[in-house]
């Protein structure tokens, strides 16, 4: 999320068997206690529950950790009978990795509903297992007649709301669950490391909200182990572990991984933080981040790990997911002429011209993790995303998106937009040349969604250089509007099959669809 004024609270698929369970320290009265205990004296547990990530027509990752030592086995079928169940033998989870595992599952059929389970093993005698622990996913069609839906949204347990069992907790993902999508989107802030959560909080009526907490929730995080509470924290609710269980993600992160509004370099002036180097707390947190989340590493030039990548799912849609934090320049006024690090990096940059101009999918989906024409303010003079505020011709970060939309024209790819989080309200922006200082480029439209489980803030200004007009806009009137005053939000993409057409939704919690926009394939811009 973009820095804000200072908060006034405190520094398609059936029930699965195997219910996730939490141990007595960690159950959430009304929010875990339908879960029951299947621990089993002596042999590992897997309560933190599974997912499944990057799933791709033939490949998927699955995830899941223990509260032990433990050898990780994936068991595939067609059926949830697991007659004639494929058996993949996964890592020994440990204390290095926080007692998370990952196992890669590969040549999986397209377009199939795949049932698998999870079985931990005392890696000292096989013989001593836990209770498996089921999930279900469907991979992405090879047939574009099959059709996409999907879901995205960001912003999970910010400015000090975190999970209150008086509401049932997370909630939202029950209702994402019933709506049955193919995989969740998730546009990052995944977690607000640099946020506290108190035990209450006193709303502006009066009302209490209380909050679950836990002790690495109680203080900004700097450790690894602090990093690892704060993913951990999340997977408390019973809703979010059901809905991991029933729906595969693709995970992206942004600011509040580490802290906020964070660039590469940054040393603090914070006095809740003893580590004031930006890069080791960053180093931190992406190494507790690939642990509690299904991801890939794929590798950059210089053979380090890295977040961006491309996501295929079958001939209808490629996500192209950014990472608009790990290569940026710093924060500034944002007037330089000439910026050839920007927002994404020369590389990033590079790499995401590439891929656009090689992709063969109908629908060309980026990932953004900020947005570009909404101008985040970072202090009283800097810019947190790529906006700044200045209606005319590119400058500072803006260089780097113009050069990247004059590509996108020049080379008549079709069937892009922008799907984003970040900013806590919900909006949809078209963005045109006739509109614009910068007229080289063909229209397109970015669709904001968010949050999850944060407070809500009040819409931030459009920035003239690329021609924005803010078509819908839900936001309140004030700063961090709690969850219980108003509902969170995510959005909805579906592809159809037959036509090509892509429709988005941008829904409220409760049921309500705000906004609707239907696009058509094979058009440069739209």
């Amino acid at each position: 999320m973009p820095n804000r004024p200072p908060s006034p609270i405190p520094a398609r698929r059936s029930v699965l068997r195997g219910s996730l369970a939490v141990p007595a320290a960690l159950t959430l009265p009304a929010v875990g206690a339908a879960a029951p205990a299947f621990a089993l004296s002596g042999r590992p547990c897997a309560q933190w529950g599974v997912q499944v990530g990057d799933v791709t027509s033939s490949s998927a990752l699955v995830w899941v950790r223990s509260d032990r030592p433990a050898r990780m086995t994936v068991e595939t079928s067609a059926t949830e009978s697991f007659r004639r169940a494929r058996t993949w033998h996964g890592p020994l989870v440990g204390p290095g990795s926080d007692f998370t595992g990952t196992t890669p599952l590969y040549g999986l059929p397209p377009g199939e509903q795949v049932h698998y389970r999870v079985t931990l093993a005392d890696p000292h005698d096989p013989r001593r297992t836990g209770k498996p622990v089921h999930g279900t996913f469907r991979t992405a069609p090879a047939r574009r007649r099959d059709g996409v839906r999907f879901l995205w949204s960001g912003d999970i347990a910010g400015q000090g709301w975190g999970i209150n069992p008086d509401i049932g907790g997370y909630a939202v993902y029950d209702e994402m669950r019933r709506l049955d999508p193919d995989f969740f989107l998730c546009s990052g802030d995944t977690i607000y490391a640099d946020g506290v959560i108190e035990p209450s909080v006193t709303l502006p009526d009066g009302r209490i909200w209380r909050n679950v907490t836990t002790e690495e929730k109680a203080k900004v995080a700097e450790t690894l182990g602090e990093y690892r509470g704060n993913f951990r924290y999340n997977l408390l609710d019973h809703n979010l572990r059901a809905f991991n269980a029933q729906v595969p993600s693709i995970v992206q992160w942004d600011d509040h991984e580490v802290r906020n509004n964070w660039y590469p370099g940054q040393i603090l002036d914070d006095a809740r933080y003893t580590e004031k180097n930006v890069d080791v707390l960053a180093a931190r947190s992406m190494r507790a981040f690939r642990e509690y989340f299904p991801v890939p590493t794929p590798r950059s030039r210089s053979g380090e790990g890295r977040m961006h990548r491309v996501v295929r799912h079958g001939p209808l849609l490629d996500v192209f997911v950014l990472d608009m934090r790990s290569f940026r320049n710093a924060n500034s006024p944002g007037r330089q002429p000439d910026d050839t690090t920007g927002i994404l990096g020369a590389e990033q940059l590079a790499w995401l011209r590439h891929e656009l101009s090689r992709s063969r999918a109908v629908w060309k989906v980026i990932a953004a993790d900020m947005p570009l024409g909404l101008v985040v303010t970072d202090g009283a003079t800097d810019f947190e995303a790529v906006a700044q505020g200045d209606p005319g011709k590119p400058l500072g970060r803006e260089l780097q998106i113009a050069e990247l939309l004059r590509f996108i024209k020049h080379r008549r790819i079709t069937g892009t937009l922008w799907l984003t989080a970040d900013v806590h309200y919900t909006s949809a922006q078209h963005y045109a040349p006739e509109r614009a200082a910068f007229k080289d480029f063909a229209p397109f439209w970015e669709f904001v969604s968010g949050p999850l489980a944060a407070g809500q803030f009040q819409a931030n200004a459009l920035d003239a250089t690329f021609g924005p007009d803010r078509v819908f806009l839900r936001a309140p009137d004030r700063a961090n509007v709690s969850p219980m005053e108003a509902p969170q939000y995510f959005g909805e993409v579906d592809i159809d099959g037959d036509s090509g057409e892509l429709t988005v939704r941008l829904r409220a919690q409760g049921g309500s669809v705000l906004f609707t926009k239907v696009l058509r394939p094979g058009h440069v811009g739209q």
